[in-house]
């Protein structure tokens, strides 16, 4: 090989020339751990989802098989679709939010170490956030599932809900707490989590009107913020309006033959999508009785579901759980009952294997479903409800299977 000489140049490079032979500089990029808990978070807000080192995934004979129709994993993905509901808009501002803070502290703008040793390290975790509490990890088994599941949809059933009238509003308030993740001066994420704060949440039967009241989360502010949808949009399984929901199907196997197909191509994987899917709507609806009663015994046919003996809610209220495991990051939703009258309590999402810095066994999030009402104006509360900010002692039980 032949190598050209090395000459040395007769004439300095002026400044100019000096610019045209170095890269240009780059914008100030967040790092791959920090990028990663701003995704941690988004999705919590989206999903909200004990562990389960080795759940038992093997299907239920009694519950039977997914219905015919329901999508393999390596079924091909549908272009151009969209998941998420209105409400979730609040975690996208959160995590936009802290994504330019991110930039600004790796610029050495305010929170940022600047000329630091560890230039874009904070030195304390972000306000209002808490260690994420670790719990021990509880086995998960399709032993009992079927038993359990006819017990909660028959509650459900038998449930007399709320139902609105003309100009009148469904109100749902709860408890909720969601992961935050923080990189010490040394490097090293650390899980936090959002103290419990209320949540309150006001729609329109149609989904026309609504309004978030958050003002211990991110991204709302003390007066909240707007869920209006002045355009009317489409309403989907993904962005539902009370109105909607009653004019779904409440055959087990039609539903989730439905679920399957509109949420194609979304999520980690259309088991996962599924089972996230029917979770958005228990959460933060009022589902009508026989629809509830079908979600849930659809549910139970979408593999790796599995019966928890015992999940805590964010009022700290104990129950049962029917729950599944994200493998793509390890992470376990859990919908958690009570054990007498198999009323929705709330959701918890734990963390089963060590992975992406998160240690197993952290709780991710949890919400406790405290109220659901009809009320007669946008951010109207129900009589004896306390204000959004304040905690009015022990929450009462919601209505069965909502």
């Amino acid at each position: 090989m032949i190598r050209t000489p090395w000459r040395r140049r007769e004439e300095p490079l002026d400044h100019a020339e000096l610019r045209r032979l170095l890269p240009a500089p780059g914008d100030p990029e967040l790092s791959s751990d920090r990028l990663r808990g701003l995704e941690e978070h988004l999705m919590t807000e989206i999903r909200n989802r004990t562990p389960d080192t080795a759940p038992d995934t093997a299907p239920d004979p009694l519950v039977g098989p997914p219905p015919a129709g329901a999508p393999a994993g390596d079924r091909a993905s549908r272009p151009g679709r969209r998941s998420g509901r209105r409400p979730v808009l609040v975690g996208v501002a959160a995590a936009l939010a802290l994504a330019a803070a991110g930039v600004a502290a790796l610029a050495g703008g305010p929170g940022g170490s600047g000329g630091s040793e560890n230039p874009g390290r904070v030195a304390a975790p972000p306000a209002g956030a808490v260690p994420a509490p670790v719990v021990q990890v509880v086995r998960g088994s399709t032993a009992g599932l079927a038993g359990a599941v006819a017990d909660i949809s028959g509650a459900a059933a038998r449930a007399e809900l709320p139902e609105p009238g003309p100009g009148q509003f469904l109100y749902i308030r709860s408890e909720v707490s969601g992961l935050v993740s923080w990189e010490g001066s040394d490097g090293k994420n650390r899980s936090y989590v959002d103290k419990i704060h209320p949540r309150e949440v006001w729609m329109s039967p149609d989904g026309a009107k609504g309004w978030l009241l958050e003002p211990h989360g991110k991204g709302t502010g003390r007066d909240g913020i707007t869920l209006d949808d002045p355009e009317g949009g489409e309403r989907t399984l993904n962005s539902p309006s009370h109105a909607y929901l009653k004019t779904l199907p409440t055959d087990p196997s039609l539903l989730l033959e439905k679920i399957y197909d509109e949420t194609r191509g979304m999520g980690n994987g259309p088991d996962q999508q599924a089972f996230g899917t029917i979770g958005d709507l228990l959460r933060e609806q009022v589902v009508p009785p026989k629809l509830a009663a079908g979600l849930y015994r659809a549910a139970a046919r979408i593999p790796g579901v599995v019966l928890v003996d015992d999940s805590v809610d964010a009022a700290g209220r104990h129950g049962i759980a029917i729950a599944r495991t994200d493998e793509s990051d390890g992470s376990r939703t859990e919908w958690i009952f009570d054990r007498e009258t198999f009323a929705y309590l709330g959701e918890r999402t734990v963390q089963t294997r060590d992975a992406e810095g998160i240690r197993a066994g952290t709780v991710r999030g949890h919400t406790a479903v405290t109220g659901r009402a009809v009320v007669d104006a946008l951010k109207q509360r129900p009589a004896g409800s306390a204000p959004g900010g304040d905690r009015a002692g022990a929450p009462a039980a919601p209505s069965a299977g909502t």
